[in-house]
């Protein structure tokens, strides 16, 4: 890591290609808001499409290979923003050379490698982070913060029904692995793992659970008209108890619905709070609150989140998906100058990874 705090991080990311990506989207606009950091390598699937890349981003260092970025002392960070089976091995070659990691979210294919990854960055001392972003958000900071400040009084039940976005009637053509369970990336894991993970954030850990899925659409054609039959859930219902005994229900659709598609309701013994968004990957989309308490009467207002839960570092990515990256990238820059861990890292991952494998277990 830099050698002093003043230092920028050096940041090499894999997966980031000219024909465009989540890297490209998400990653790399919000690194370039920051002070403290510098893109200084990138790899792709070939030298040749990394080469193009670099040309095409500015980026001064370009590899072939994820190891070979690994292995660059022009690196401090290793950023990896491929498909969740590519994740193990990128990441062991880069904590075998002693780097720091942010991996996207999930961290792998499942809980046993999220383990492994986790003990292996373990023991190596090595800082380690996780693209759970729905946690930086501005609007679930502050609904966090509503809760903890006593908005609704004490939480009795907190109810969420989304749409997956995916895994509907409309399969875009190359996503075939979001319908392989082997491959860790399905709707649990995504939309529904991220949301999740914002909703502890905000009203604390799932303590018992108890959980429905299903494969209702047994077969999807892509726009080539291949058939693929998918063995993953597009519907996800699960019910539980939180920590704090306030009772959950979360209710995940695959698809699009002309109804509802992101309304979470959070219930109190002096008040309500209610989000309601466009779609349910609440890592990245457009969300808003409104609010009703014993002091502020019966009806239902409109809380705009204030502006003090923005970073003014990141104006020019704000509405953007880059926002919530941007902002996780900013606290990851405070906790390695602070020797915090607010940022999600791989422990953290591996216990989330452990609640969906518990949820997935207690399917009926």
């Amino acid at each position: 890591m830099p050698s002093s705090p003043q230092s920028p991080v050096r940041v090499g990311i894999v997966g980031l290609s000219a024909r465009r990506g989540w890297a490209s989207l998400g990653h790399l606009p919000a690194l370039r808001q920051l002070d403290g950091f510098e893109v200084r390598a990138l790899s792709a699937s070939s030298a040749e499409s990394a080469r193009r890349a670099a040309e095409t981003y500015g980026v001064p260092h370009s590899f072939g290979t994820a190891a070979e970025l690994a292995a660059s002392d022009e690196v401090d960070l290793v950023v990896v923003t491929v498909k969740v089976p590519d994740h193990r091995e990128i990441i062991e070659a880069a904590l075998a050379e002693g780097k720091a990691v942010f991996s996207e979210w999930p961290l792998g294919t499942g809980l046993a490698e999220a383990e492994e990854l986790t003990a292996l960055a373990a023991g190596r001392g090595l800082r380690t982070f996780t693209g759970l972003q729905a946690r930086s958000a501005p609007v679930v900071r502050y609904l966090r913060d509503l809760v903890a400040d006593g908005y609704v009084g004490e939480v009795l039940s907190t109810s969420l029904v989304a749409s997956g976005r995916g895994w509907g009637a409309d399969f875009p053509e190359g996503a075939a692995y979001l319908l392989d369970r082997a491959t860790g990336a399905n709707m649990l894991t995504i939309p529904f793992g991220h949301t999740l993970d914002g909703l502890t954030s905000v009203l604390g850990d799932v303590e018992t659970v108890s959980a429905v899925t299903a494969t209702r659409r047994r077969e999807l054609k892509d726009r080539t008209g291949t058939v693929h039959r998918p063995d993953v859930a597009d519907q996800i219902v699960l019910g539980g108890v939180l920590t704090s005994g306030a009772v959950a229900s979360v209710h995940y659709r695959g698809g699009m619905s002309r109804g509802t598609n992101f309304q979470w309701e959070i219930n109190g013994t002096d008040g309500d709070l209610i989000v309601t968004g466009d779609h349910g990957h609440l890592q990245m989309g457009e969300y808003t609150i409104a609010g009703a308490n014993a002091s502020s009467g019966a009806e239902l207002t409109q809380l705009p989140v204030p502006d003090r839960y923005f970073d003014p570092a990141l104006e020019a990515v704000r509405g953007t998906q880059a926002y919530n990256v941007g902002a996780a990238y900013a606290q990851i820059r405070r906790d390695l100058a602070d020797g915090t861990s607010v940022v999600p890292d791989f422990a953290h991952a591996t216990r989330h990874h452990r609640l969906l494998d518990r949820i997935e277990r207690a399917t009926v």
